[in-house]
Formats: structure tokens, C-alpha cells, sequence
């Protein structure tokens, strides 16, 4: 089990407030139902051991086992592409995570929609920081300010807010964050819908969706991103991106030009698998040659 691949989907990006690596170990400050939880994660030999803080520690602890993946059976992946089984086969140790945890996974999803992962990570930081609260325990050190978002508290780790202070947070504060109306309304409607989106954590794949996709503003995309990480939805594909299909049908077809219809019929082999079989293409890096400028960054907190 490699601690990087299992528990890195769950970083959003460099200067994440709530997820560190540091040499030798992993650092996740969360917010559970039980209360705010900083989980500490290292290996040791065959071993993995695992320290938690705070009044979420325990359920954070019970739940570690899945949260590195032991629901997960990669033995049920069995490779029909040269590219995925070269891909498969270096990567003995990912496992997919399972968190447990809906909304912690579908805000910055939310936040992530249709605007550069650049001006996302930013958004996050921001707002995590500024109406979050400092995670309980010691701490790795402090995470760097990373563009401007607001200096880091005591060691860097921050538990992102609750479900009401998500609806609390005022226009302008999303506005600076760089978060349009658009967004903002969905996760606002998505706190508001809080315990019931926590269901979805226990639901198989298609009840889940289903679930999430009744708010507003979340659709195939937004719960696909979400329910990979909470659940462990090992068949959870990730349709209307802008970039997934073509780098799915160059690598395993030569197609750079492949739509979400294309790019299901090539994972259709792997039913039950598409979500792990898209994630080896993408670990093997095998993304076509860019041929136009990267979208432009922009920030409407500036405006």
C-alpha cells in the first residue's frame, strides 16, 4: 500500500490547509462527525501507524482502514490495454480511499468547476483559513501562504468549516475568493443539505449519485469528483471534463479528439474498474501534446 497514490487524491493542491506529506508522513486534519480530527499517518517497516488529535480522533481511527483503501480490490482490475497493464504493474500499491466523508470532498469539487485548478487550490485555501478553524494537536509545520490567501496559523493545518458557517460566509468574501454566484449557491444549498448528502457515504454508486446530483448545481461531474473520494467508487467515471476524454482516447486509442462517449466505450472493458482504469492512464502520464495556450488564469476577487 503506497500512503502517496492512496491518500493523494484527497490534497488540493501544493499548499492544501487540511492535507500535508512531509518525509515519511501524511498529515490530514478533518472534520468528522464527531468533531474536528488531525490524523497522522506513517510507515513503518510492513506496518502503518497512525496518530490522531482532537475530539474526531476516534472516529477518525476507526475508520483508517478504509480510509487506506482495504474495501478496495485491485485484484478485480484486470488490464485489456498494454498501457494500463504496464501502468497497473508499477503501481502495485495504490489502493482507492474511502472516506466516509461527503461534503468534505464535494466543496472543493464545487470549486473546481470550470475554472483552472490553480484559481480552485486558491479558493480553498482562502476560504478554509478564513472561516475554518486551526486543527487540533502538534502539526507537521506551517504550510506556505502560497498567493496571497492568508498566512498559515500555528502549524498549518486548518479543519475546513462547518456546515453553517459555509452558509454564513457573506458575498464578498466569496467574491475575493474568486468564487462566482454560481458556485457559491451550490455549496450554500449543499451545507443547507448537509446531513442528508452524509447518506450518500453508505449508498452504492448509483444512489449516491442520484443523491448528490438533487442539489442544484451538481451534476455527473461534480458527484463523479466527490463520490470517488468519499466512497470509494471504483466505477465512478468522470464524464464532461475538458481534458479526460482526450487523454483517455490518445492513450489508449490514439484518438486526442474523443468526447465522453468515446472515452466510455474504450472504458467499457473495465466496468466496475472505469474510475481505476482512468486513474492508471493518468498516473502514466500518457496526456497527447498540447497544441493550443493553457486556459488562462483568471480572479474575480480583482475586479
Amino acid at each position: 500500500m503506497d500512503l502517496g497514490l492512496t491518500l493523494g487524491p484527497l490534497r488540493r493542491g501544493p499548499a492544501d490547509p487540511t492535507f500535508r506529506i512531509t518525509p515519511g508522513a501524511v498529515w490530514r486534519a478533518t472534520r468528522t462527525p464527531a468533531g474536528p480530527a488531525t490524523l497522522r499517518v506513517t510507515r513503518d517497516g510492513a506496518e502503518v501507524v497512525a496518530t490522531a488529535w482532537g475530539p474526531g480522533a476516534d472516529w477518525i481511527l476507526d475508520g483508517l482502514p478504509e480510509l487506506l483503501g482495504s474495501a478496495d480490490d485491485p485484484a478485480a482490475f484486470v488490464p485489456r490495454h498494454r498501457l494500463l497493464h504496464a501502468s497497473h504493474r508499477r503501481r502495485p500499491g495504490l489502493r482507492l480511499t474511502r472516506t466516509g466523508l461527503v461534503l468534505e470532498s464535494l466543496i472543493p469539487t464545487v470549486l473546481e468547476q470550470k475554472v483552472t485548478a490553480d484559481e480552485a487550490y486558491r479558493a480553498w485555501r482562502r476560504l478554509v483559513r478564513q472561516y475554518g478553524e486551526p486543527a487540533p494537536g502538534p502539526g507537521p509545520g506551517p504550510l506556505p501562504d502560497a498567493g496571497g490567501s492568508g498566512h498559515g496559523h500555528g502549524h498549518g493545518l486548518y479543519v475546513m468549516p462547518d456546515p453553517r458557517t459555509w452558509t454564513l460566509i457573506p458575498s464578498w468574501d466569496w467574491h475575493k475568493a474568486g468564487v462566482d454566484s454560481k458556485r457559491s449557491a451550490t455549496i450554500v444549498r449543499a451545507a443547507r443539505r448537509a446531513a442528508r448528502l452524509e447518506e450518500a457515504a453508505l449508498m452504492d454508486l448509483p444512489e449516491a449519485t442520484a443523491r448528490l446530483e438533487a442539489i442544484p448545481g451538481v451534476g455527473p461531474w461534480t458527484s463523479a469528483e466527490t463520490l470517488q473520494r468519499s466512497n470509494g467508487a471504483a466505477d465512478a467515471v468522470t464524464t464532461g471534463d475538458l481534458h479526460l476524454p482526450g487523454i483517455i482516447g490518445y492513450a489508449l486509442a490514439g484518438d486526442r479528439d474523443a468526447d465522453d462517449a468515446a472515452m466510455l466505450e474504450l472504458l467499457a472493458p473495465y466496468a466496475g474498474q472505469r474510475h481505476r482504469a482512468a486513474r492508471l492512464v493518468l498516473l502514466a502520464g500518457a496526456a497527447p501534446p498540447r497544441r493550443a495556450p493553457r486556459m488562462p488564469r483568471g480572479d474575480i476577487g480583482k475586479l
